[in-house]
């Protein structure tokens, strides 16, 4: 009876030490492999260095729109500027005028 008893705690004693080994080695696969493991470091320096300059982009283009709006501003609107806008918008030419169209 004793022996029996024996076996079934060493038993247990296996199982929880298998148990225990499968979850380090889980844990180490994720380390290793995971959305933010090593593995997955280099891509996300990639996409980091992408996103900075989308961002230098960007600032870019809200600097030049800043710009234009400053440009816009009611009391002291640029006239080459209204002018642009009038003859791209509304068609509007004079009668000594030629148009141009370019494309970009």
């Amino acid at each position: 009876m004793r022996a029996m008893h024996h076996d079934n705690n060493l038993a247990k004693e296996r199982l929880v030490q298998g148990g225990a080994l499968a979850l380090l080695l889980l844990m180490g696969g994720f380390v290793i492999a995971g959305p933010s493991g090593v593995l997955a470091w280099g891509e996300n320096q990639r996409l980091l260095e992408q996103r900075h300059e989308k961002l230098a982009e960007l600032e870019g283009q809200r600097d030049r729109l800043k710009n234009r709006v400053a440009l816009l501003d009611s009391s002291k609107v640029d006239p080459d500027l209204a002018g642009e806008l009038l003859r791209s918008n509304l068609n509007v030419a004079r009668p000594d005028e030629m148009v141009m169209l370019i494309k970009r």
